[in-house]
C-alpha cells in the first residue's frame, strides 16, 4: 500500500483559512447563512471552519449536523445497512444560504442524498458545497463544490484518508493507493 501526503497541519491550516475567507467574501457576516456538516466525517471540518469564522467575524456561526443515512440511493442495497448518525439542526433553513460541508467530494451520491434530508427542514435560499478534498472525474451525479480545498485526480483504485485533530488524530490527508 502506497500512500501520499496531501495535507500536513500546516498547509490544512492556510486551506482552512483561505476557504473561510472565500465564505466571509460571499456571505458577510453569515446574518442569513448557516453551516451543516456532513455526517459522519463533514461535521469536524465543518466544526473547524464554524471556529474560524467565529474569530474572524466575533459573531456566532450557525452549524449543524446532516445525516443522509436514510436518503441515500444505496440504503436499501446493503447486506449491512449502515448505522445511522445524528442529525442536529437547531435552526430553521427555511430562506437561507446552507453550505455543505464534507471532506471528500467523490461520486456526488452523499450530496444529492443531503439535499434531499435537507428539505425537511425547510426550503433554503440557496445551497453551496464546500469541500476539502474534491476527487476529480469520479462522479456518478452532476455536483460540483463551490469551495474547494484541493482537486485531486483520481483512480478508483485509489482513497483518500482525512485524518483530523477533532477525530483525535493529527491532522494529515493521504491519498492512498488500494492493492489490487
Amino acid at each position: 500500500m502506497q500512500k501520499r501526503l496531501l495535507f500536513n497541519s500546516k498547509l490544512l491550516n492556510i486551506t482552512i483559512s483561505r476557504l473561510c475567507q472565500h465564505l466571509i467574501e460571499n456571505h458577510g457576516d453569515f446574518s442569513d447563512s448557516v453551516i451543516l456538516g456532513m455526517q459522519p466525517r463533514g461535521i469536524y471540518l465543518a466544526e473547524r471552519i464554524k471556529k474560524s469564522l467565529q474569530k474572524q467575524l466575533n459573531k456566532e456561526v450557525p452549524l449543524g449536523y446532516l445525516d443522509t443515512t436514510f436518503h441515500r440511493d444505496d440504503f436499501r442495497r446493503r447486506d449491512i445497512p449502515k448505522t445511522p448518525n445524528q442529525t442536529k439542526v437547531p435552526f430553521i433553513i427555511e430562506d437561507k444560504n446552507v453550505i455543505l460541508i464534507d471532506d471528500v467530494l467523490y461520486t456526488g451520491r452523499t450530496v444529492r442524498a443531503a439535499l434531499d434530508a435537507m428539505t425537511m427542514f425547510g426550503r433554503p435560499s440557496k445551497v453551496e458545497l464546500l469541500v476539502l478534498i474534491d476527487r476529480m472525474y469520479c462522479r456518478d451525479i452532476p455536483v460540483e463544490a463551490n469551495y474547494v480545498g484541493r482537486k485531486v485526480n483520481t483512480i478508483l483504485s485509489q482513497h483518500v484518508l482525512v485524518e483530523l485533530a477533532e477525530q483525535g488524530k493529527k491532522d494529515n490527508i493521504w491519498l492512498i493507493n488500494d492493492p489490487e
